[in-house]
């Protein structure tokens, strides 16, 4: 019985240190949703994969800049990249109470980092897990 609960306690304090407050409260993904401004019938690709036409929602890494690509029958085609930024006050959490495992799991699942909205008015952050890209796609002058 008492290996058992030795057993139990063990699991419990290694699993508790796997997690950390990014991980927790952020995920090492968040949902993006783009939307090809005024233009309904543009491709979306993320990453060179076509992703949706028009509005898309899908999950992102956090830790890796988002490369978005419109195109439309008539016009040139248009990547824009969305950089990434540190989660710093998240990071001061996980410091605080996770010490250096915390900093660790959330550099190592890219917790530690988000959409990079402020100052960049056509991302909107709907909460930590929810971000929606609005891609201006104005250069677009139809040929037809």
């Amino acid at each position: 019985m008492k290996k058992s609960i030795l057993f139990i306690a063990v699991a419990i304090l290694f699993s508790s240190t796997l997690t950390s407050c990014g991980v927790m409260f952020g995920g090492s993904k968040y949902q993006g949703t783009i939307v090809a401004k005024d233009h309904p019938n543009a491709d979306i690709y993320v990453d060179g994969q076509k992703i949706g036409t028009g509005t898309t929602t899908q999950l992102f890494a956090r830790n890796k800049a988002l490369v978005v690509t419109l195109e439309e029958k008539g016009c040139e085609p248009q990547t824009l990249t969305y950089n990434k930024s540190f989660r710093t006050g998240n990071f001061i959490w996980s410091t605080l109470s996770w010490g250096l495992i915390g900093i660790g799991v959330d550099l190592g699942t890219g917790a530690a980092y988000k959409p990079d909205h402020n100052g960049n008015p056509s991302i909107q952050k709907l909460s930590t897990k929810n971000f929606n890209f609005n891609v201006d796609y104005s250069k677009c002058k139809k040929t037809e």
